[in-house]
């Protein structure tokens, strides 16, 4: 065993918890299996194998940023509920 209960119940002060002994025996085992699997994790050859910071590849969901021609006036005006010459036109909100 990796971890002894008297280590559980350090740590479990330390953290400010209490746990009844059948909690306390509980997580001994459960911290016990995670650090066996540990072990068993250091054990494989990682050999020229690029570290990962994600479990997936993340991708940039950007485009390309290309110059076009953007929307003429009177187009981008058409749902307008009013206009002033190539602007919008809303109301006031300072006064």
């Amino acid at each position: 065993m990796k971890i002894t209960k008297e280590q559980v119940e350090y740590v479990a002060h330390l953290a400010r918890l209490e746990f009844s002994e059948e909690e306390k025996g509980k997580f001994t085992t459960q911290l016990n299996n995670i650090l066996l699997y540990m072990e068993k994790l250091g054990e494989v050859d990682t050999t020229g194998v690029e570290p990962e910071t994600h479990a997936i590849a993340i991708q940039n969901a950007f485009r390309e940023d290309v110059v076009r021609e953007s929307l003429p006036h009177e187009l981008s005006l058409a749902n307008a509920p009013s206009e002033s010459g190539n602007c919008y036109r809303v109301p006031k909100v300072i006064e």
